[in-house]
């Protein structure tokens, strides 16, 4: 299980996001770095922590339509590898990612992409580099749910599969920097359960180094951590262990 630092970008700089509450996002203060730059972060997790596999949110991208090509592409440049959601809706937002230096795009449910988009993008670029969102909010699944067969959670993930997904984040926003433990677990043992190849990555709520071996028993293959490692409570030795 590989430990996914997470980069929330909003006004060019990386925050600290709690509950998916966005209006109260503020620059995140974090022991690795002195500074709040997307790099300065990033390499924070990189120096300290040895983690270069780096989750991007792009918020302003998400929120606005007005994503941080230019940090992306500093990041890629600097050696890191990017997952990108940067509030894909179309082919062309793919090919932006891509070009700017990112690993892999995430489609995610919350920017409600067509579903048959889901379907393009494996065929055009491949399953490796392309990853779904499963967004929810309080067990609820966020986004235009209309173009989906079953609005459920589990049923949203076995069609997003059939359209050729392979890689899946399960994330619930309503945790996210709460510190109150795993949100996903059932819902991530259901899918493993059912799709023994399916990669999937789950966080939110992560309290400590205590939550990582319940998180690995899932047979997840990454954790999205991103408070608990700026406040020190899973250090390099936490990480390695």
């Amino acid at each position: 299980m590989q430990i996914i630092p997470v980069l929330d970008i909003l006004d060019g700089r990386v925050v600290r996001g709690v509950s998916g509450r966005r209006e109260q996002y503020r620059p995140v203060e974090s022991r690795l770095s002195s500074g709040s730059t997307p790099l300065q972060i990033a390499r924070g997790f990189r120096d300290h922590l040895g983690l270069s596999r780096l989750y991007v949110a792009d918020l302003d991208g998400i929120m606005h339509g007005r994503p941080n090509c230019a940090a992306w592409e500093e990041l890629a440049d600097d050696g890191f590898e990017l997952l990108i959601d940067r509030g894909l809706r179309a082919v062309a937002d793919a090919v932006e990612v891509y070009e700017s230096g990112g690993a892999a795009a995430v489609v995610a449910l919350e920017t409600s992409p067509p579903r048959q988009l889901i379907a393009e993008l494996c065929v055009d670029y491949g399953p490796p580099r392309v990853i779904f969102s499963l967004d929810l909010k309080q067990g609820r699944p966020l986004g235009t749910l209309d173009e989906w067969r079953n609005p459920r959670p589990f049923e949203i993930a076995v069609e997003a599969v059939a359209l050729g997904i392979e890689q899946m984040i399960v994330l619930d926003l309503a945790w996210v920097g709460t510190g109150e433990g795993l949100a996903t677990e059932q819902l991530c043992r259901r899918l493993r359960d059912r799709f023994c190849q399916l990669q999937i990555i789950t966080g939110g709520g992560i309290r400590g180094p205590g939550d990582l071996p319940a998180a690995k028993a899932l047979g997840v293959e990454g954790l999205l951590i991103a408070s608990a490692l700026h406040d020190g409570r899973i250090d390099r030795a936490a990480i390695e262990g």
